[in-house]
């Protein structure tokens, strides 16, 4: 028996419920237009509803209260001095025109109610420009989700978009989708449709055509990063740009068994409004301590740490890599796909200190190994002996004393490293003896997207537009370079904000 498909009709379809697509159906329904949201996950939030939260802009009336000079031109000219390697790839009519737009749409968000404090400094920025959502990051999805509800758009949860409605003309019409127990459902639209779907950085066989296969394999931060919003693109002849360049892996601890404090408050716009003074008045030490959690969960290990004698485990208790090359390469062929990084009390008082941190956020905070013993017992295990450490950690005793005897000898001078290192710190002798773990590889977040215009709309590979299609957020990345916090949120909420207007207004109907 044939199931009936159940037929929507609307002006605008949006294909995502993260931070872009709901601020595309804000935007797009604040015009008057109906909007039909569809989002696969039985949540909205995406990739934007579990990061930090921070938004990196000029302009704001923050920084005007706090008597800082800034412009989107100096702000745009910072941008390139975060990965400067890769900024010869950029879009540069597309990031300018990001810097110009940013400033407003922030403006727009704290229209909604949404609340900040900051900002904040970040270098290379030559002044202060990230700004923190309070209480967190779902604050943003809780406020538009609500706005939108108000405005009269629809929102379809548990619903995956399978593909484009296309003319023999190129003409995008609508989507069809699968809801829950399989039914298949058509949204017919005549103004656009916005793909707002997210990264790819979970998307193993879109990873598999543009990356390395070392690499294609380690999986995204968000699971639910598939690409399928890329997927759709190609499929309705659009050209993608910059699929090779993403943010990582790198290697990052494992979250907290129970989400920080600031993830478990509620993120609607009164408590926003009743937080936010408060926040912002709150003293340097005490915002430092605050953002110390989000440190200790969220932020990678530095690199120095490595090279100053900490060594990488595998849960049987033996080193598997030289952990100064690049062990975010290694971790995902071990057990688990997880590591411990294990130091002594040496190394650890040397990381207890400034200018030797554990893990930062540049200029805002740093997280030290004491603050991971006070704030992450979950990940940090300490013992008198070597072999202690290991009974405590489930682990063989003799094999991880074999293992740090060896690299004792090695890191002596004694006999060659069995893994190839050549850069040491002392060896690791004086107890008591630390592990932290386990901590694994991530793909932090994808640049490559489809490629757009200054209006959202979805271009093929000739750089013409397809009629009525729209991308935003980590959909449209249109080839810019964004790297630094705060940018990919900035991006998916003005991208988000622009397409979805366009969509309503009709900008896309003629390609």
């Amino acid at each position: 028996m044939t199931t009936a498909v159940r037929n929507y009709s609307a002006t605008v379809a949006v294909i995502g419920g993260g931070g872009a697509g709901l601020a595309a159906a804000v935007s797009a329904a604040a015009e008057g237009a109906s909007v039909i949201l569809l989002e696969k996950c039985a949540t909205l939030g995406g990739t934007t509803g579990v990061a930090i939260g921070s938004y990196t802009t000029s302009g704001s009336p923050f920084q005007k209260r706090k008597g800082i000079e800034d412009s989107p031109v100096l702000h745009d000219e910072d941008m390139s001095l975060f990965a400067a390697h890769r900024d010869s790839l950029n879009n540069a009519p597309l990031r300018r025109w990001f810097a110009g737009e940013a400033p407003a749409t922030l403006d727009w968000l704290l229209s909604l109610g949404l609340e900040f404090y900051g900002p904040s400094p970040e270098p290379p920025n030559r002044v202060p420009r990230m700004h923190n959502v309070v209480p967190n990051a779902k604050a943003y999805i809780a406020a538009l989700q609500a706005k939108a509800l108000a405005l009269g758009a629809r929102i379809l949860v548990g619903h995956a978009v399978k593909r484009l409605l296309v003319t023999p003309d190129g003409l995008v019409t609508g989507v069809e989708a699968e809801g829950p127990g399989g039914r298949a459902v058509r949204v017919a639209v005549s103004g656009g449709v916005v793909l707002a779907a997210g990264d790819y950085s979970n998307g193993l066989a879109v990873k598999r055509r543009f990356l390395p296969e070392e690499v294609a394999g380690i999986e995204g931060i968000n699971p639910n990063s598939t690409g399928d919003g890329h997927v759709l693109a190609e499929q309705a002849g659009a050209a993608l740009v910059n699929m090779e360049l993403i943010y990582g892996p790198e290697l990052r601890f494992v979250a907290p068994p129970r989400p920080p404090f600031s993830q478990l408050l509620p993120a609607n716009p009164l408590l926003a409004r009743l937080m936010g003074p408060a926040v912002r008045a709150l003293p340097r030490i005490a915002l430092n301590r605050l953002l110390k959690r989000l440190l200790v969960t969220w932020q990678h290990p530095e690199t120095a740490l490595f090279q100053d004698g900490a060594l990488l485990v595998n849960q049987r208790g033996e080193r598997f890599c030289d952990e100064t090359a690049r062990p975010e390469l290694d971790v995902p062929r071990q057990p688990e796909k997880s590591a411990w990084i294990v130091l002594d009390s040496v190394l650890a008082q040397r990381y207890s200190a400034w200018p030797h941190f554990v893990s930062t956020a540049p200029d805002i905070a740093y997280a030290y190994v004491g603050d991971y013993r006070r704030l992450r017992p979950d990940i940090y295990c300490e013992a008198a002996s070597i072999e202690d450490l290991a009974r405590r950690k489930e682990w063989d005793p003799a094999r991880l004393g074999q293992t740090v005897a060896a690299y004792n000898r090695a890191a002596g001078g004694a006999v060659p490293d069995a893994q190839g290192r050549t850069r040491f710190g002392p060896p690791l002798e004086r107890p008591p003896f630390i592990a932290l773990g386990p901590l694994r590889s991530w793909i932090v977040t994808t640049e490559g997207g489809v490629r757009i215009d200054q209006q959202m709309r979805v271009l093929d590979p000739r750089g013409q537009p397809i009629a009525n299609l729209f991308a935003a957020g980590s959909n449209g990345m249109g080839g810019i370079v964004i790297w630094g916090h705060g940018l990919h949120i900035a991006w998916a909420l003005t991208s988000g904000r622009v397409a979805g207007r366009n969509a309503a207004r009709g900008v896309g109907a003629s390609g």
